[in-house]
Order: structure tokens, then C-alpha cells, then sequence
């Protein structure tokens, strides 16, 4: 048996988080007004989504955020709770890699393309830029990062792979069209390195018993 150590929560005054009446916070209520702040957002952003799929993507969006920031950190060391932090669209979020997730979506939905039709084609990855060669490159080292967070206890190991990975797709995305690539060819190799970018983030998310989301 291995004692497995961890840092202490803390507040906006370095001190351990406490509620307004200086109790500790339970985790129903710190979990129910994630969803709520993240019900706000996906209102702001996504108003053409029926009542029903919002709330659903919220509840994903919402308990992500916090599993994802107690699990980003550094096992051992105490962090700061932020609720802008833990729900920001960028930086190492997992609101953040849910938007990348669901963009991938997105593409495929665009270009009215099944990814599992696509998979059965099997097609080459081309690869030609420096962009794509890094990202590939990335999607290997997913089992090396699951293995260190395995072996030494520490799921930030997941969490900065997740954050690497899509931060080089989208590299990928910003610099190199996927679906007005000029052929063929290269377009159906930037659609299977989309795809197996979106797979990778689901698999690695998982892990952290984080949900995916198909918009956003």
C-alpha cells in the first residue's frame, strides 16, 4: 500500500476554500454552480441549440471544468480555485479541449462526412507541413503520457499532453484549410488527422471521466 499525498484547495485569499457562512464546500454545490456558470456560457455562444441540448452541454462543460482543474495540477502542490480560469475557452481548460473537440465535429458536419466512412478508406496521411508532421507526431505519445500518470500518480501528465496536442491542432487548423484543401488527396489526409485528433482528446478525457461534446 502507497500513501498518495495532495495539496489543499484554496480560495481567492490563499486560504483553504470555505463557504460565505465558513464551513467547507460541499461538492453537490461547487459541482451545481459549475453547471450553472457554464449554462451562461454556452447561452452567450450557442442560442441556435434547443433548451434541452444546451442544458446537456452544460452539464458536461460545467463538471469538466472542475475535474479538469483539480486534475491539472501539480498532485502535491496547493492551487487556487478561479472560476474564470477553470472555464476560459483557452489556455489548459477542459472547456478548451471540449471547443477543440467539438470544432472537429463541426468539420466533419460542414463537409457532410462520416469520420466512420472515412476510416474505412483508410487514407494516407500526407503530412506535408511542419504543422501536420507535429501533430502526428503528438497523437504517438498519448501512452507514454497515460503511462507516467499511471506509474507516478499524476493525472497532469494527461493533462498537459491534452494541452500540447490541442495546441498543435490547432496550428493545424488556423494555418492549413481541411475541407478547401487543393486536392483531394491532401483533403482526405487532413480530415483523418482531424478525426484522429478528435478520437485522442475523447480517449484522453475519458480517462479523466471527462464527457466530450459534439457542439459547443
Amino acid at each position: 500500500m502507497e500513501h498518495v499525498s495532495f495539496g489543499s484547495v484554496l480560495g481567492p485569499d490563499r486560504k483553504p476554500i470555505k463557504t460565505r457562512e465558513g464551513g467547507a464546500v460541499e461538492l453537490e454545490a461547487l459541482l451545481d454552480e459549475a453547471v450553472r456558470r457554464a449554462r451562461a456560457i454556452v447561452d452567450a455562444n450557442s442560442t441556435e441549440l434547443p433548451e434541452a441540448k444546451r442544458a446537456e452541454i452544460a452539464e458536461a462543460v460545467g463538471i469538466g471544468a472542475v475535474k479538469y482543474a483539480d486534475l491539472s495540477q501539480n498532485r502535491t502542490s496547493d492551487y487556487v480555485f478561479n472560476w474564470d480560469k477553470m472555464l476560459a475557452m483557452d489556455g489548459n481548460t477542459a472547456t478548451y479541449m471540449q471547443y477543440a473537440y467539438a470544432r472537429i465535429q463541426s468539420i466533419f458536419r460542414k463537409g457532410d462526412i462520416s469520420p466512420e466512412a472515412l476510416r474505412n478508406v483508410n487514407p494516407l496521411l500526407a503530412l506535408d507541413t511542419q504543422e501536420e508532421r507535429t501533430l502526428a507526431l503528438l497523437l504517438l505519445r498519448l501512452p507514454e503520457a497515460v503511462e507516467v500518470a499511471a506509474n507516478e500518480y499524476r493525472p497532469n501528465a494527461i493533462t498537459a499532453y491534452l494541452w500540447e496536442l490541442a495546441n498543435a491542432y490547432s496550428a493545424v487548423y488556423q494555418n492549413h484549410p481541411v475541407l478547401h484543401a487543393p486536392d483531394r488527396t491532401l483533403r482526405l489526409s487532413r480530415l483523418f488527422l482531424c478525426d484522429l485528433t478528435a478520437r485522442t482528446i475523447r480517449l484522453g478525457l475519458g480517462l479523466l471521466g471527462i464527457r466530450t461534446v459534439e457542439q459547443m
